[in-house]
Order: structure tokens, then C-alpha cells, then sequence
């Protein structure tokens, strides 16, 4: 009973090392810290190969150190592959959403109090910046190595979502920014205050 207690605590030591390691890593892709953890890293992996020669005979902390070291050799695939393209200048620093331009992109109050575009209007002819809400769409998804989508599309799809935003906001002006969620650019709708 005494060695299970010891195991189940080396274990949880080394998720908790496990998850720092990530943040860690995040931070250095992000541009928040100088230098890769790449030490770290290495005595992660030395702990996980001094850990995998030692019997486990419960199934549940077995499990448990097996998807711990899965964790980290997928991470270490991701790691490496993300570090190769920042030494070849193919990387493109990710941070959580794009730099806010609400005036930009903000759609300015129609002369009838209309915030949103008329039902039979387009998206260019209702005030809408249809370019800038493109540009920060194209750079989202080059952030994210995704296939950039055409203008048109952009366009077409705004012209869609027309009066579901009429129906949420009222005659409220809106402003769009664009966010990268999941690793996915995804266009926000806002009232501004």
C-alpha cells in the first residue's frame, strides 16, 4: 500500500512538471520567453525513462504513467516540428486573437439608425469594411497554416449572417474582430458601447 501511495505521488509530480513544461513551451512559441525550455524538457524526459523501468502492478497508476509519457513524446513531435520552423523562418508567432481595430471594421450607424445592412443591400453598400474584416481573416488563417479564403466568400457569407445579426443587435451598431479559437480563426460579432 506504501509503494502505491509513493507511486501515485511521483506520478502527480510529474503531470504537474508535464503541464508547466507546456505552458513553458507555449510561452517560448508565443514570444513571452527568450530561450525554448529544452533543459526541462530533457530531465522530463530522463524522469519518464527512469519511471518506465519500474513494475507498476495496478492497472490504474499504469495507465496512468503510460498516457503521461504518450502526452509527451505527441508533444515532443509538436515541439520539434514547431522549432524546425522557427529555425527555417516559416513560423508565424501565434497570440490568442489579432490586434483590435474597431474602427476599422466597425459598421457606422446608417443615416435611418441602421447599424446592419438593409435586407437588400450588400455588405459593401451597408458601411461594412469589408476589406479590413478580409485582411485580419487572411492573416488569422495564414497564422494558423489554413488555406486562406477568397474575398468572395468573406462577402457572401456576411451577406448570410446579415439579419441574424439584425436580429441579435437590434439597430445597435457592431463592430467584427476576429479570433483564433482551437486553432481556428472564428469572426466575432459585438454591439459597441
Amino acid at each position: 500500500m506504501n509503494e502505491r501511495s509513493d507511486i501515485g505521488r511521483i506520478l502527480s509530480h510529474l503531470e504537474q512538471l508535464m503541464k508547466e513544461l507546456e505552458i513553458a513551451f507555449e510561452q517560448y512559441f508565443a514570444g513571452v520567453e527568450k530561450r525554448a525550455p529544452l533543459k526541462e524538457r530533457e530531465l522530463m524526459a530522463r524522469r519518464l525513462r527512469q519511471f518506465a523501468s519500474r513494475h507498476i502492478v495496478q492497472t490504474d497508476l499504469r495507465f496512468r504513467y503510460q498516457n503521461l509519457a504518450t502526452r509527451f513524446h505527441s508533444y515532443g513531435a509538436y515541439w520539434d516540428r514547431i522549432l524546425r520552423l522557427i529555425e527555417e523562418g516559416r513560423y508565424a508567432r501565434q497570440q490568442g486573437a489579432l490586434p483590435k481595430t474597431p474602427a476599422a471594421n466597425a459598421l457606422p450607424p446608417a443615416p435611418g439608425a441602421d447599424a446592419v445592412p438593409p435586407p437588400g443591400g450588400t455588405p459593401a453598400a451597408s458601411g461594412m469594411d469589408i476589406e479590413s474584416i478580409y485582411k485580419e481573416l487572411a492573416a488569422a488563417h495564414a497564422a494558423c497554416h489554413l488555406k486562406v479564403p477568397q474575398r468572395r466568400q468573406i462577402e457572401e457569407f456576411l451577406t448570410q449572417q446579415r439579419d441574424k445579426i439584425r436580429q441579435k443587435f437590434g439597430d445597435r451598431p457592431v463592430a467584427f474582430r476576429v479570433e483564433i479559437e482551437g486553432g481556428k480563426p472564428k469572426l466575432k460579432v459585438k454591439a459597441k458601447e
